[in-house]
């Protein structure tokens, strides 16, 4: 199953959560927090603006974005959960 975003949205797999801390501690599964960063797996085409045409996505497959603790919707795809975001709720592009 795949799955093509429409419009202005972005499928993003999160970044597995921190299991421990910067210090070397072990974090139990509770108190993981939900990622805030993820991979960019696929786009849609573009929001269609007044004129007709489309306009141009600010991300691209590949692309490690940031985007809000509780922003887009969940979908599981092959038992690994995804994000559907809209571009607008990302947040930032992490380069490098």
């Amino acid at each position: 199953m795949a799955i093509k975003p429409l419009e202005d949205r972005v499928l993003v797999k999160p970044a597995d959560p921190e299991t421990k801390t910067a210090s070397g501690l072990y974090l139990p599964e509770g108190s993981k927090e939900k990622p805030v960063k993820g991979e960019v797996v696929a786009t849609g085409p573009g929001k269609r603006l007044d004129n007709g045409k489309r306009g141009e996505m600010s991300v691209r497959k590949g692309d490690t974005v940031v985007y809000g603790k509780y922003a887009g919707t969940e979908v599981e795809i092959k038992g690994v959960k995804h994000l559907i975001l809209r571009e607008t709720e990302l947040l930032g592009v992490i380069e490098g």
